[in-house]
């Protein structure tokens, strides 16, 4: 049997998700998710709506029942819901609850899996739930957990040789990872982001049901996460102002300024704290920083240099990724001719002297930020922006979730739209409380 295609519509905004459904659904949809945001968001009139607009599609309302498991269910069926997501965490009597009233409206339950603590665990909920009469269960790895690189393949075969139900998968699918979900034993394949947030979700639809049937991969360079090895790639496709907003608007070192417009860095740091003017340790730095490091160095915030051109000559050949200067640069002409990633305070003509004060590889906190050696440093025109080293595989994998939704905003801001249009700014302004005052 050919797995069937689930779009999951995590949007907020109930336009959204009918404009992405619109252009995906006859490409190869055979399921449409009204996510949990959408029905948080909109309620149950976006089941009603999706049903309406796509009746011979099976429509899904993941409602994430944990309780009172009749009339969370009666109402989805009765909205139009042909299957309804519980928490496979829910007691057993509201599961069976869930079960008994969906069967009076010829719906179907499928529960959730996400949220155990182990494989064991996984599996023997899901021998459980199979007893208690639903007709499939969902092997989830949620967002955050994809931002840690984590993946659902293996639990999913797990599952999938566990039970005798259908097995749906859920969490960074793609083109590229689809026939593996098949693979490792997935009924139902369901995708979000590398649908609602492609430029075309018409386009990738095609490309994911292509590779759901034919077992072979399409490569993508977008809606995949990646760990360790793939941050300097991920990094090096994001801008500085995709990093700040995965860092929830934090990040950046205030008064720090490219030196050389139109270049992009992204490494880890080689710390260096230095007095005003004394460029002896910066330049040993070039020799001790391995090959994609960027070198950030604490000078006092003011001139005179500590670098120039002969350090970015240095640097070139050393292969680093560019410097960080809490202070002073000069020879920003050739600096500028080389192209090399260079970011300061401050330019000067003057010189400082190579007195040899200073220390390499401590922690130095500069514009507000506290930097250690190891964390990763972002630059380009907008300025520069410190991923701490415990956080950088999350960040940067959200990082590339803001341009991949970022690409679908603008493609639908160049077919005519706004983006006053597009999230619906008005609808979700702050609602104003009334000053007891005035009372």
């Amino acid at each position: 049997m050919v797995a069937k295609l689930q779009l999951a519509l995590d949007f907020i905004n109930m336009s959204q998700a009918l404009r992405v459904a619109k252009e995906a659904v006859y490409k190869g949809i055979d399921m449409i998710e009204a996510g949990t945001p959408l029905i948080k968001s909109e309620g149950l009139q976006a089941v009603r709506q999706l049903k309406a607009d796509f009746p011979d599609r099976t429509i899904v309302a993941d409602m994430k029942v944990m309780d009172a498991g009749r009339v969370e269910t009666e109402a989805a069926a009765k909205a139009g819901a042909d299957i309804i997501h519980v928490l496979a965490a829910a007691a057993d009597s509201t599961i069976k609850e869930c079960v008994d009233s969906a069967r009076r409206y010829d719906a179907n339950i499928c529960v959730d899996l996400i949220g155990a603590v182990s494989q064991e665990a996984l599996i023997k909920r899901a021998k459980e739930i199979e007893k208690l009469g639903v007709q499939s269960v969902c092997v989830h790895t949620p967002i955050d957990q994809q931002m840690q690189a984590e993946s659902p393949f293996n639990l999913l075969k797990a599952v999938a040789e566990a039970v005798s139900i259908p097995v749906a998968v859920a969490g960074g699918i793609n083109s590229e990872n689809a026939p593996l979900a098949v693979e490792n034993g997935a009924s139902i394949v369901i995708v979000g982001g590398a649908i609602t947030k492609a430029a075309d979700a018409g386009a990738a639809t095609e490309k994911i049901k292509n590779a759901v049937e034919s077992g072979i991969p399409d490569e993508t360079d977008m809606f995949k996460r990646f760990g360790e090895s793939g941050i300097g790639e991920v990094l090096g496709k994001t801008a500085a102002a995709d990093v700040t907003e995965a860092l929830h608007n934090s990040g950046a070192i205030d008064g720090i300024r490219p030196v050389v417009q139109g270049a992009k860095m992204a490494g880890p740091a080689l710390t260096v704290w230095t007095y005003p003017g004394d460029w002896a340790k910066p330049v040993e730095a070039i020799d001790q920083a391995q090959d994609g490091q960027v070198i950030v160095i604490d000078s006092g915030g003011r001139p005179p240099a500590v670098w120039g051109e002969k350090a970015t000559m240095s640097s070139l050949q050393r292969n680093l990724a560019g410097v960080v200067i809490d202070g002073a640069i000069r020879d920003v002409m050739n600096i500028r001719r080389l192209g090399f990633p260079a970011f300061a305070r401050t330019i000067t003509p003057v010189a400082g002297e190579p007195k040899g004060q200073g220390m390499i590889g401590v922690p130095i906190n500069i514009g507000g930020q506290y930097i250690r050696t190891g964390d990763w440093i972002v630059g380009d025109d907008d300025g520069v922006v410190v991923i701490p080293r415990e956080k950088v595989i999350e960040v940067a994998n959200r990082a590339q979730s803001v341009l991949e939704r970022e690409s679908r905003e603008m493609s639908e801001i160049e077919e005519g739209s706004t983006l006053g249009r597009i999230s619906e700014l008005m609808r979700w302004e702050k609602v104003k409380k009334e000053d007891s005052r005035k009372k």
